[in-house]
């Protein structure tokens, strides 16, 4: 059923933003949700928080005049219950429905959706190279980037394309000249925005190394090789491979002071190496990050921070509110990080989660096999990322 095709309720009831659910959830408020997507939608992909409580039950419940008593013996009377659903229709539908029976209810503007156009910047304290560095958290899907500014110049690490304009907003707020925007790898999870971001005045960079994936824009956009160096401002931007995750797999060390990894390592876990290759190309792929992992990422000072695509449910930030952690911090914390080969390609490629939604076709439009336009390539990377090997088998205990 389409937004538009739910009847409006009788009762009037409030709207709150994904921004006001959001900081509520920040602030450790108890947080009551009521997901009427159907339990399929609800099960890969939901809000969820520390003092959230989430209860799913599908809209189409609420249809009928007479809603059964065991579904409404689900939704606690006590409290507020915002009800939150793909668009904003259902949600709509299903708070007034309950607020003429007496509850307390509001609905979340534009759903999903809307949660999913969270985009935030955070100053990473810890970085102590030249300038200033912030990362990009988009909290619905777990991706994250890096916006690196130095003298009036600033360069993007694995910008989005459904944020292309912020970036260049973030730009003139801050002073700055955006001159790169570099992607670490082809991404599985997400549309790249740095394509966008060179038409649009900004020098794109893309792995050299990904190119012979069938890239088919290659020539349009800078290709950066192992020991490359842009430099931003003061601040250097040294390319390094780190290939694994995927053949092209590029990590991006800024300033000798954070290594933005991409999908290589995150602050919990390690990449997943299948998302390429297949199951068949899986274990030499894992061998591939095992070796990158060793030689070219741990073999950096201790204090090196961290700072992958990625974050899960699972992951602690640090102080500072960021996903980043020093490469000491993880070697004593990350069982994967110390084991040796065989023991490592065991482990990660024995219990993978499911593939990232729609990774066929994201990998396609970013390849530029394949066309999307904003509203068909936003809907195709809604839903978690998926895009590490399983947090349980690899973390510390």
């Amino acid at each position: 059923m389409n937004p538009e095709d739910f009847p409006t309720p009788d009762t009037e009831v409030e709207t709150i933003t994904p921004d006001t659910l959001k900081s509520r959830i920040d602030a450790g408020e108890d947080v009551t949700l009521l997901d009427a997507r159907m339990e399929s939608d609800y099960d890969e992909w939901h809000v969820d928080g520390e003092t959230v409580e989430s209860i799913n039950v599908p809209y189409f419940e609420f249809l009928e005049d007479e809603i059964d008593d065991d579904i409404l013996a689900r939704i606690p009377q006590d409290r507020e219950v915002t009800v939150l659903c793909a668009k904003g229709g259902a949600s709509e539908f299903v708070a007034g429905t309950l607020a003429d029976r007496g509850y307390d209810v509001n609905h979340l503007e534009d759903g999903m959706n809307g949660w999913a156009r969270i985009y935030e910047r955070v100053e990473v304290t810890g970085y102590d190279g030249s300038g200033t560095l912030y990362q990009y958290q988009r909290p619905s899907s777990g991706c994250l980037g890096y916006l690196l500014v130095d003298g009036g110049e600033a360069a993007v690490v694995d910008p989005l394309r459904a944020f292309t304009d912020r970036y260049l907003a973030d730009a003139e707020e801050l002073g700055v000249d955006l001159q790169y925007a570099l992607d670490t790898h082809i991404h599985a999870d997400h549309i790249s925005g740095v394509r966008d971001l060179d038409d649009d005045g900004v020098e794109g960079v893309i792995p050299a190394a990904a190119v012979d994936r069938g890239v088919t824009y290659a020539d349009e956009l800078t290709q950066a090789e192992d020991g490359d160096q842009f430099q931003v401002g003061d601040a250097t931007i040294e390319t390094i491979a780190t290939p694994g995750h995927t053949t092209g797999m590029t990590s991006y060390l800024l300033d000798a002071s954070l290594l933005a990894t991409g999908d290589g390592l995150f602050i919990e876990s390690v990449a997943r190496p299948d998302l390429e290759e297949g199951d068949d190309g899986a274990p030499d792929a894992a061998r591939t990050l095992y070796e990158s992992l060793q030689e070219r990422v741990l073999a950096l000072p201790d204090e090196t921070l961290i700072g992958g695509a990625h974050f899960s449910d699972s992951a602690v930030p640090a102080d500072d509110g960021t996903y980043t952690a020093p490469i000491g911090d993880l070697v004593e914390e990350m069982d994967a990080l110390t084991m040796d080969e065989d023991e490592f390609v065991e482990l990660i490629l024995s219990d993978m989660p499911p593939r990232p939604a729609n990774y066929e076709a994201i990998i396609a439009t970013n390849l530029g096999q394949q066309a999307a336009d904003d509203e068909e390539a936003f809907e195709l990377e809604l839903g978690p990322n998926n895009c590490a090997a399983s947090q349980e088998s690899l973390a510390g205990d």
